[in-house]
């Protein structure tokens, strides 16, 4: 399983639907949840690679295995699918919140945690994580049906902020979903798992005001899964901004790739 912001499609790196396809080629997973699609990339990789997909507006869902039902659309924050695996169904939903106020950068003012923690709350990611889920919960309702929600999230984990409860991981934790990557990695000071940002280094371009660095994009999980290897991935050594058009690795994000099991029945 594999989330990954496209970074407006890939069109910020040159050549970036090769790139694009060699990589997805080369790593084969199951299901893709896309960010930053534009509308078309998640049809357009599909139709490249011989998968189905379903294609929202900012996020999109692709895989070789046939997708049966498709839920969400262009207004909401996230698009959903039923895919036919063959040992099991599973329902995935890629999502893309919205990505201002960004908390990391409020800290880095000097906000107090309250402040923060307000300014989440304008942020709509609350309210916006609260419809997807709302979406899900027949999933989650389905006994044995294993579900996933990736995404970027445009937000920290409460588990990586011991001191900061941040409302969107807390959400999708209290509705029955884990956190991939911190299951297979507990420790966030030992582990960060960094996916913002490989070849953003300055805040706001400046050199010398470092950009923060986060874990902002998840693969969360829930029903009869385990995870084997969680971790995030990249291609080559890309070259910091603004220096990155020549990159083989195509995003500003770092993607995350999980492998699960089926956990045996009881």
């Amino acid at each position: 399983m594999l989330t990954w912001n496209l970074w407006l499609a890939g069109n910020c790196v040159d050549d970036a639907r090769p790139k694009q396809l060699r990589f997805l080629r080369e790593l084969a997973p199951d299901v893709v949840g896309l960010q930053e699609t534009i509308g078309s990339a998640a049809r357009e990789l599909a139709e490249e690679l011989g998968w189905q997909h379903h294609q929202g507006g900012s996020c999109g869902i692709i895989s070789p295995h046939p997708i049966v039902e498709r839920y969400g659309d262009d207004e909401m924050w996230g698009v959903g699918a039923r895919l036919r695996l063959p040992e099991t169904d599973v329902v995935v939903w890629s999502a893309h919140l919205n990505y201002t106020p960004y908390g990391p950068y409020d800290v880095l003012a000097g906000m107090s945690a309250e402040q923060v923690l307000a300014r989440e709350a304008e942020s709509g990611r609350p309210e916006q994580i609260r419809q997807i889920l709302a979406e899900l919960a027949p999933a989650l309702a389905e006994p044995g049906l294993p579900v996933l929600l990736l995404g970027d999230f445009n937000t920290p984990s409460h588990l990586d902020w011991p001191q900061l409860p941040w409302p969107v991981s807390v959400a999708v934790t209290d509705a029955g979903l884990y956190d991939a990557y911190r299951m297979v990695h507990p420790d966030p000071v030992a582990e960060p798992g960094h996916t913002w940002s490989p070849i953003n280094l300055w805040h706001e371009g400046q050199v010398g005001t470092p950009e923060p660095q986060d874990r902002i994009d998840f693969i969360h999980a829930a029903g009869p899964l385990r995870p084997l290897d969680v971790r995030t991935v990249l291609v080559g050594e890309p070259a910091p901004m603004p220096d990155h058009a020549g990159n083989e690795w195509t995003s500003d994000h770092c993607a995350v790739l999980g492998t699960f099991a089926l956990a045996a029945a009881r």
